[in-house]
């Protein structure tokens, strides 16, 4: 189930947006009045009402799409947090506690090819996959796989 995002996030990515456009035009604006003047005294009343205002609505543009993009980033980052601690674990006993046991209790150890995990068989990393094969002991012993930190395999296969 997927829940709106927040509301406040979308008018602070607009008015960077605007800030951003309203700067650039006012750049446009002050480089085409300084270009048409030849003396550096009539240039000047350009520079001070469009070309220093605009790159100030520039920065203060890039400052608001920067927050906003990172309240967006946090709040989707809040939504998944409360997704994980909603969800009720599937061995729970009455107690509200969840059993010991590890995700996945295989006892065949599997491997996809050119990976750096061993799994176990019932681990959701693997499960369903045509390509994973059984794992071969040198290669857990050589320290070229690693175990798995999902369903956390325990030995090895001799």
């Amino acid at each position: 189930m997927r829940t709106a995002r927040p509301r406040t996030v979308h008018p602070v990515l607009w008015a960077g947006w605007a800030a951003l456009a309203a700067g650039a035009v006012l750049c446009v604006l002050g480089w085409y009045g300084v270009s048409g003047e030849r003396f550096a005294e009539r240039q000047l009343p350009y520079l001070a009402s469009c070309t220093v205002p605009g790159a100030a609505l520039i920065i203060a543009g890039a400052v608001l799409l920067t927050h906003g993009r990172t309240a967006l980033a946090a709040a989707r980052v809040e939504e998944l947090y409360a997704l994980l601690v909603a969800a009720e674990p599937a061995d729970a006993d009455g107690s509200g506690q969840a059993a010991a046991a590890p995700v996945a209790a295989g006892a065949d150890l599997l491997m996809v090819p050119g990976g750096t995990l061993f799994h176990r068989a019932d681990c959701p990393l693997v499960a369903g996959k045509a390509e994973a094969v059984p794992v071969d002991g040198k290669l857990v012993a050589g320290g070229e796989l690693g175990p798995c930190p999902i369903c956390e395999p325990a030995g090895t296969t001799g």
